[in-house]
């Protein structure tokens, strides 16, 4: 059973896109430094929410195609283990890290969390598209 990569897909653009309207408007003057705060907040909201959507897909998938026993009830970094025996994700820590960066964002908010998943977000946009892309290479 193949899964609906559709919501998957649009977590990632949208990262993708609210990076690309930050990186293009640090040199526009008549932005406030309010402005591109605002601009880096779009980043974080969609980095938290792309990462979300990105292990759910985990989960799902390893479900589906290996085993439900295998996911339930298990931890973030087992699942992120599985995930890379199955050649899903590359790096296991790296992912942790984003969970780490996102957990802290949306759980304490601080502005050194806040700059933390800023540039977990910046970073996690280019595993999420591997991730992406290798989910659909092994999405039967």
């Amino acid at each position: 059973m193949s899964l609906d990569l559709s919501s998957l897909e649009q977590s990632i653009d949208s990262l993708s896109r609210s990076i690309s309207s930050y990186t293009n408007n640090l040199d526009n003057e008549s932005l406030s430094v309010d402005d591109i705060e605002t601009l880096k907040a779009g980043v974080i909201q969609n980095f938290e929410v792309s990462y979300e959507v990105c292990w759910k897909y985990m989960k799902r998938w390893i479900e589906v195609q290996v085993s439900p026993l295998l996911v339930d009830g298990v931890s973030r970094r087992e699942l992120y283990r599985v995930s890379a025996e199955n050649h899903l994700i590359n790096e296991v820590e790296a992912w942790m890290d984003y969970h780490n960066a996102s957990n802290l964002a949306s759980h304490t908010y601080s502005s050194d969390n806040a700059a933390n998943a800023f540039k977990a977000g910046l970073k996690f946009v280019h595993d999420a598209k591997k991730f992406l892309s290798n989910l659909k290479s092994k999405n039967d």
